[in-house]
């Protein structure tokens, strides 16, 4: 009774307080009039319009949206990430496809990887406050690999790595669905790192993590294909060797993504259960690596929106505080990360917030930052002006690259594609993207199509699960603009420009994207209609260029640049 006493005063209170046209971009309106929250968030917990600023209070931090910005009637749900400028943060805190997450902390820095599955290569992420992230480097750029240098390895690649720091060296451990079990190590982690060195040639394998004991000895931890059982290795203390053919220590519903801990003489393993979408987050404990474990499941989804809350890392401050990143599924955008306040109690973790009192945390949409060093709001990098001479960190391919088919010094400024052979879009080289970011974003480019030759497409690329592009092709010695999806092409219009000008604009709270196009720069034109994205093949969407051939290799395509505007931090939207 207190506590329903207590809120109507705080929602009251909030009533009064003034509200900005800045803070209402953060908002979007899903529903008009009377209508039923149940309508459009069945089992959401949803406040109805209320008049006052987004709070970032322990018990408003259940309802993760539906504030009425404004006084009209209407349901509205909240779209901010990241760092909010004031001391706080919203979830997520990458809003873009960074899955199953691994971040550890050496001095005052933070680091984090992620899966990449098919895409070349692993990037490295550092972050100062752990909210604000920027791209520092990757660990491979290609995987040699039988069939990685074509385009039949959709879905496989990299799953789940582990990144520890041990003995002045950084160390990842990963596993490939059918290779097996790869390591590599450097002693910066903005690189270069150790080529991938073949641990063990084994299949069905998954979701690695060592372990270097007090002693010395060192284990590793992981999986198996359909997810689990959680089984333990002795490994050679110089990370290179398994010494046995591993120990399972628990089995259970839907069992993956082993990291280990130790921590107060306790072996600690922190694993997600249950699937991708609907999971939580468990915690084996023993005093024995080989167990007997105990069991705690620390995290649920609860009475919050975020579903599947897991599958993520423990990490400390200098200070002491206590803190656990995660994924949630999103689709179209993918697995975005989530930063969750946690403590001990008991010898175990706490991570969230225990809302019903059954002693499992749940997850929070807000929360104060951690008292950390401050750091420049940022995001992963996304703009390529491309005068470097090396591609932007952002960028990779769904293949192991051709270099001799890609230029940052042809000519200055520009990145020069040549055109590969390929039948469509989907099983084409030279296909260069990034991570979407943000609900919202305008992507722009310039292409420069005077030296296409004829069965060349070249143009920009907006994709999931559907391979969506809008370009020009050359055809019989004339140039069109054209739209393809998934192989299927709509041509639009004959040009005689040798500059055209490509667009797209994203909208995931509609899931409805649009493509454009210009001639001048200054006027554009929606081509087509607008689409929907689909998360596939364990990723989620992407942005991107490239140039492909139908009839044989040659021609060539000339980017000028790569924009990117999106919501998010430091952007005031």
């Amino acid at each position: 009774m207190k506590n329903t006493i207590a809120f109507s005063l705080l929602c009251c209170n909030l009533a009064f307080m003034p509200l900005t046209a800045q803070q209402m971009t953060a908002f979007e309106k899903v529903g008009q009039g009377e209508e039923s929250v149940q309508e459009f968030f069945p089992g959401e917990h949803r406040a109805r319009p209320v008049m006052g600023a987004y709070t970032d209070s322990e018990r408003m931090g259940l309802f993760s949206g539906g504030q009425d910005l404004g006084g009209s009637s209407g349901w509205y749900t909240d779209t901010r990430w990241g760092d909010l400028g004031d001391g706080t943060f919203a979830n997520p805190i990458l809003n873009g496809d960074y899955s199953d997450p691994d971040v550890i902390r050496v001095g005052r820095k933070y680091y984090m990887t992620c899966s990449e599955f098919h895409f070349m290569g692993m990037n490295i992420l550092e972050s100062d406050d752990m909210v604000n992230w920027k791209i520092i480097g990757r660990i491979f750029d290609r995987m040699d690999l039988d069939g990685y240098s074509g385009m039949d390895k959709y879905g496989n690649g990299s799953w789940a790595p582990a990144l520890r720091y041990h003995d002045g060296k950084f160390w990842m451990y990963v596993c490939t669905p059918n290779e097996g079990l790869f390591m590599s190590t450097a002693t910066d982690p903005a690189g270069p790192w150790s080529p991938l060195y073949q641990v063990k040639n084994v299949s069905g394998w998954e979701d690695p993590c060592p372990l270097w004991d007090e002693d010395g000895q060192a284990y590793l931890g992981r999986s198996k294909h359909g997810a689990g059982p959680i089984i333990i290795h002795k490994m050679s203390p110089d990370g290179w060797e398994l010494l046995d053919d591993g120990f399972t220590v628990y089995t259970g519903p839907v069992a993956e993504g082993t990291k280990i801990y130790k921590r107060d003489g306790y072996y600690y393993l922190s694993i997600p259960e249950g699937g991708v979408k609907g999971g939580w987050q468990t915690i084996l404990r023993s005093r024995n690596i080989y167990g007997p474990y105990e069991k705690k499941v620390v995290m649920e989804q609860g009475s919050t929106d975020i579903n599947g809350p897991h599958q993520g890392a423990l990490v400390d401050t200098p200070d002491g505080e206590w803190w656990f990143y995660h994924f949630q599924f999103v689709d179209p955008i993918g697995r975005v990360v989530h930063l969750q306040p946690a403590h001990w109690k008991d010898g175990w973790p706490v991570i969230g917030v225990d809302i019903d009192m059954n002693g499992i945390g749940e997850p929070v949409r807000t929360w104060t930052k951690p008292q950390v060093a401050a750091a420049a709001i940022t995001r992963p990098q996304t703009d390529d002006d491309f005068s470097s001479p090396s591609l932007g960190v952002q960028w990779q391919y769904n293949h192991n690259p051709r270099p001799e088919c890609v230029s940052l010094t042809d000519r200055k400024g520009w990145l020069r594609l040549v055109a590969l052979q390929a039948d469509s879009l989907k099983v084409s080289h030279n296909m260069l993207s990034q991570k979407t970011m943000g609900y919202h974003s305008e992507v722009t480019t310039r292409l420069d199509v005077s030296r296409m030759t004829d069965g060349q497409r070249a143009g920009m690329l907006c994709t999931g699960n559907l391979f969506n592009g809008i370009g020009v092709m050359c055809r019989e010695g004339k140039r069109f603009l054209y739209l393809e999806q998934n192989g299927r092409t709509e041509q639009i219009k004959s040009i005689n420009d040798k500059i055209v000008y490509l667009r797209a604009v994203i909208d995931y709270p509609d899931n409805e994207h649009r493509l454009y196009y210009s001639t001048d720069g200054k006027r554009y034109v929606e081509a087509g209609k607008p689409y929907s994205l689909k998360f596939g093949s364990w990723k989620g969407t992407r942005i991107g260029v490239y140039s492909y051939n139908t009839k044989a290799d040659g021609g060539i395509a000339d980017f000028d640049f790569f924009t990117y505007v999106t919501d998010g931090p430091g952007t005031g939207r």
